[in-house]
Formats: structure tokens, sequence, C-alpha cells
């Protein structure tokens, strides 16, 4: 059944006269997890830049959560469509602990001050990061680094989770601890989730 979370019809991009994306159409379904697969410069990044709004189509439209979104800005897509998004690099601040990252963040995504602390908590918990929380992100593992991402994509209980090859540069235990997170954080929530990777 077609129930799509994402839409592109006829989505182009281009800088100057090199173009990246030419008429780009497919859709994503609600509560599943799609792979988008191809090689570096393929465009794979390129889709979920224009997904979050950090890019605008030259063409086309991009459809979320059956709403238009071409012309709303990032901080719509976060709120109204529902959009988590952790980047290929970095979406942590190296400077912060682990709890004060998700701290900062909650208190622009989350507005009830009790439900902040508790969606923190439960965050904690559910990524096994309790134990890390008063550790700067600048001196965490990959691992553990890659799951605070994680964590802070989902402080705003997103709909649609992005992954911008979240397996790079980790080895293969880490990169199946982060595959089970995922399967189960689907399978409990219902989450549309889409990964990207080179490999």
């Amino acid at each position: 059944k077609k129930d799509p979370s994402i839409e592109f019809k006829n989505v182009s991009l281009g800088f100057g006269n090199r173009l990246i994306l030419n008429k780009i159409n497919f859709s994503i379904n609600k509560n599943s997890i799609h792979g988008i697969l191809g090689p570096n410069g393929a465009g794979k990044s390129t889709l979920f830049h224009l997904i979050t709004g950090l890019l605008s189509p030259k063409n086309g439209e991009i459809k979320i959560a059956g709403n238009t979104a071409n012309d709303y800005p990032i901080y719509l897509r976060t709120r109204k469509c529902g959009i988590g998004f952790v980047p290929q690099h970095g979406g942590a601040f190296l400077d912060l602990t682990v709890h004060d990252n998700l701290k900062a963040i909650s208190e622009i995504v989350i507005d009830n001050k009790n439900y902040r602390t508790e969606r923190i908590n439960y965050l904690l918990s559910k990524f096994e990061l309790s134990h890390l929380k008063d550790v700067k992100a600048r001196n965490l593992s990959g691992g553990e680094y890659k799951k605070t991402v994680i964590a802070l994509s989902l402080l705003s209980e997103p709909t649609i989770l992005l992954l911008d090859e979240p397996f790079s540069a980790l080895d293969l235990i880490t990169i199946s601890m982060l595959q089970e997170i995922i399967i189960n954080l689907q399978q409990e929530t219902n989450i549309t989730i889409c990964i990207c990777d080179h490999i």
C-alpha cells in the first residue's frame, strides 16, 4: 500500500552549470526503513539536504507528510513535518557534555520544561549513555558520539529520521550495534527511517 512520508516529483538541482540531480522522482513509504545506496558524489547527501531544507530545488516538488515543503524553512520541517537528521559529520557541540547537548537542543524543540527532563533521561537510558552524561562530546568514542547524535535527532520525536552515512569510520562491532538500535527504534515507534551509504 502506497502511503508516502516523502515524495520527490521531477526535482532538479544544479550548482552553476553543473547539474547534480536531474528530474528525480521517488517516494518513501511511512513506517519502514529505506536505503539510498551510491558512490561518493552521487548526490545522496544532496537529497537529504533538499529534504531538510538546507538546499532548495531548482525545479520540481518535494512533499513531506503530504505537504508541499519547497518553501518551508528548516525549523518548520523539523516541527511541522517531523524530521530528524543525523549528518555524516558533526551533529553535536564538542565542548558540551552529552547531557548538556541534549539539554541545549531540548530547549529548542520541547516547550514543556518537565517533559524536557523526562525525554532527556529516556534517551540517555535508551542509548545506554547515562554513564557518559558528564563526558564532553569531543572525548567520546566514534560509536558513543554517533549514539549521542542519534539521540539528539530524536528529542523532537520525529516521524521521519534521516541518517547520512551513519556507519562511516566505525568498526564492525559498533556498526552492528547501531544497526540493531535502528531496527529496534523503527519497530518500537513506527518511525520512517532513511539511511544513505556508499557501501
